[in-house]
């Protein structure tokens, strides 16, 4: 060995080297007469019975197994030294000396594997004139751990040419390539190879990679027979059923087969309780999940971070936020993975702002997002509208190569349409590298919301062309769009053409959105007779009527609709807020006063009137009336300025909308202070550059007042105001909407 270690200091001596041992061996083999090289009548015949050539000895030793176990030492030293190029330069050698036999070839590939050279490793197998299995083994895996199953496919079909008997080892990794290229075929084929060959396909070994490659495909009827079959079953074949079961949404099914487990005596490992908490968290088992838990706790592999990790994403998924955070805090050195979790929680549970602060944190820790953590807090600034940032983030998007993903190209387009941009919605769409459904019907509904109804149509009908076809969800945004836009004739002939579809079923919000196109239009009469024709209308439908009622002030229709709204759901809250709005907003106090008598006993709140703006990366709140902002005196004078000089302009305070019984001042006071007003004036009093845009967002509609009162704003002091509400955007410049004045 020392001399192997002076030669591998020095690669020119090592090719000297074995250019001299090369030549010696030679001329031991040619010139000496006290040694003879047996060589068989057939030489595949030894190969077969030793892998190995047989010599005279001299001595204890023979020369060319001095030469062999020469070679393997060089060799093993390349393999420690993961040096692929001196590897190459010892194979040639090797190559040239005629030495290169099934045990040296074998040993050659394996070392060429463990240096990376896959497609040396190859070269090795194709010129090696007889190959045992256990060569055919180490390439068919090597292909599979380096994803290229096709290859390894390909290879294991050779052998079927060149009678090569496979074994259990060929198969368990050959059913991982099936499953990887996705070809449940020929997965079949070799599962019946395997039986013909009457291999041991019981075992656990072989049985782990059939159900492993069965649960891949979604075929979990065959993984469970095959797994009931094998007699020594172990934790990998039985987490292969598990994630099986999870990945495919049999979640009940997942947590049977661990209850059995665990029956059996089987001791779990990571994987395993990582997939059992993903499948308590699906169907939101917080019962079994805490058991698992402390399971996990007893087994030792609470530390383990995918188990750590499917623990915050269970007690998120059931809703149990805080506990999600106390595991989190529970790490050392969180990775993107468990950082994107629990911000993908915060999200989902409505802890937007949280979830924000967060990634920031994960950006100051030097942990690079992945497109899931994207994608979760571009939802997070959709909630909260914060556009500024969106665009901080969309800046991360680029800079990490994310801008052609379709799932945060979708998140960036939700994010940008809910903030009002829809011209960006529209880029992000156009730069995207493929399409889906989904992503056509969020440029839709886009559209849809900021009352860009003949784009969304336009959008539809270029669906109708391509390969994309359109869903209940592309039906629900179109004639959304349409409403807002009070496009009724589009929204007739797109409703018209899938009611005549044999393949599509309408659904009850089909119907609704229908409703609302025609109520809001003002064709009261061909909405109630669209409800009669629909087969068990629901509560829903007929609320859709009431708010209809309610724009136009029909309170006879609204008593009517009232009474069918009580038959079906007697204690519906939205509809009896619905009544007593249009009660008041008709000054028919005495109506009202009754109602909300009822509305007293049954307990019901209305939602307060709030409105939020975003300003320097702070969200401010402002509720309707409330006067207790720390800016409040500021807003206030704000205030005044602009209703004086909205008032020379010609404004006029429409009490109509006050829904109390006040008198004309107190009404005028009222409506002075509602939460859309205050935001504005607010945003205004911060004298802000000019040319800035006003972004306001209310939880609630727009009032006919505040929404006369944004448009005189927007010309008095020239600045554009976009103001998002519960329907749709608004877009005010200049002294007028967007919408036109139908909303």
């Amino acid at each position: 060995m020392v001399l192997v270690t002076f030669l591998y200091e020095n690669p020119i001596r090592l090719a000297v080297s074995f250019n001299r041992f090369s030549n010696s061996f030679t001329t031991l083999q040619t010139t000496s007469t006290r040694t003879q090289l047996l060589t068989p009548q057939n030489p595949q015949e030894s190969i077969r019975s030793n892998h190995k050539y047989s010599l005279t000895p001299i001595g204890n030793r023979s020369i060319l197994s001095k030469g062999f176990d020469s070679y393997v030492d060089l060799i093993r030293e390349c393999s420690k030294r993961k040096s692929l190029v001196e590897l190459r330069r010892l194979h040639l050698q090797i190559k040239k000396s005629g030495f290169l036999h099934p045990s040296l070839g074998l040993k050659l590939i394996d070392s060429y594997l463990k240096c990376g050279g896959i497609d040396d490793a190859r070269d090795v197998f194709d010129e090696m004139p007889q190959r045992h299995i256990v060569t055919w083994n180490s390439m068919i895996s090597a292909y599979i751990r380096c994803k290229r199953s096709d290859e390894a496919v390909k290879l294991f079909r050779m052998t079927f040419s060149e009678d090569v008997i496979a074994d259990e080892f060929t198969f368990s990794s050959i059913f991982k390539g099936f499953s990887d290229l996705g070809v449940l075929y020929q997965g079949r084929e070799a599962h019946g190879r395997l039986v013909v060959l009457g291999l041991d396909i019981w075992n656990g070994f072989v049985g782990s990679a059939l159900v492993h490659m069965y649960a891949r495909f979604g075929k979990l009827g065959d993984a469970r027979l095959v797994s009931d079959r094998v007699l020594e079953k172990d934790v990998v074949l039985m987490t292969a059923l598990i994630v099986g079961y999870t990945q495919h949404g049999e979640d009940s099914e997942a947590l049977e087969v661990f209850r059995d487990m665990v029956l059996m005596g089987i001791k779990a490992n990571d994987f395993t309780f990582s997939s059992v908490l993903i499948a308590c968290g699906n169907i939101a088992d917080m019962s079994r999940g805490k058991q698992i838990h402390d399971l996990v706790i007893k087994s030792g592999f609470e530390v383990a971070i995918a188990t750590r990790t499917s623990l915050l994403t269970m007690y998120s998924k059931c809703g149990l936020i805080d506990d999600s955070l106390k595991v989190f805090d529970g790490f050392a050195n969180a990775n993107m993975v468990t950082w994107t979790a629990v911000i993908m929680g915060l999200v989902n549970n409505g802890r937007e702002e949280s979830a924000l602060s967060m990634f920031h944190q994960m950006i100051r820790s030097s942990i690079n997002p992945n497109a899931f953590t994207l994608s979760s807090v571009l939802s997070a600034c959709s909630a909260l509208a914060m556009l500024e940032l969106g665009r901080e983030i969309h800046t991360i998007v680029l800079k990490e190569g994310f801008d052609r993903d379709r799932f945060v190209g979708a998140t960036l387009m939700d994010m940008y349409g809910k903030c009002g941009n829809v011209k960006m919605a529209r880029l992000v769409f156009d730069d995207l590298n493929e399409y889906d459904v989904v992503l056509v019907n969020s440029m839709i509904y886009g559209y849809g919301q900021s009352g860009c109804g003949e784009e969304a149509v336009r959008l539809f009908d270029q669906m109708q062309d391509s390969v994309i076809k359109p869903n209940d969800m592309t039906l629900l945004s179109v004639l959304f769009a349409c409403s807002n836009a009070g496009l009724l004739e589009d929204g007739y002939r797109i409703f018209s053409s899938f009611k005549k579809n044999p393949k599509f079923e309408l659904s009850i919000y089909h119907y609704s959105c229908m409703v609302d196109l025609l109520g809001r239009a003002g064709k009261l009469k061909e909405a109630e007779t669209l409800i009669t024709k629909v087969v068990n209308p629901d509560v829903v439908l007929w609320r859709t009527l009431l708010s209809a009622c309610k724009i136009h002030g029909d309170v006879e229709m609204a008593k009517r609709i009232m009474v069918r709204v009580i038959e079906l759901e007697p204690e519906d809250e939205g509809s009896h807020i619905l009544l007593s709005n249009i009660y008041a907003s008709t000054g028919n106090w005495a109506d009202l006063s009754k109602l909300k008598v009822v509305i007293k006993d049954m307990r019901l709140k209305k939602n307060p009137a709030m409105s939020w703006i975003e300003i320097d990366g702070e969200v401010h709140k402002f509720m309707a009336g409330d006067t207790s902002h720390p800016r409040e005196t500021e807003i206030d004078q704000e205030l005044d300025n602009l209703n004086k000089d909205i008032k020379v302009l010609g404004y006029v305070p429409d009490t109509s909308f006050v829904l109390q019984d006040l008198d004309e001042k107190e009404k005028e006071r009222s409506l002075y202070y509602h939460s859309e007003k205050m935001a504005i004036a607010f945003a205004l009093s911060k004298r802000r550059n000019k040319s800035t845009c006003i972004r306001i967002f209310k939880n609630l509609r727009v009032c006919g007042d505040c929404h006369t009162w944004i448009k005189f704003v927007s010309k008095s002091v020239g600045r554009e105001i976009i103001a998002r509400d519960a329907k749709r955007f608004h877009h005010f410049k200049d002294g007028q909407c967007s919408c036109g004045d139908y909303w």
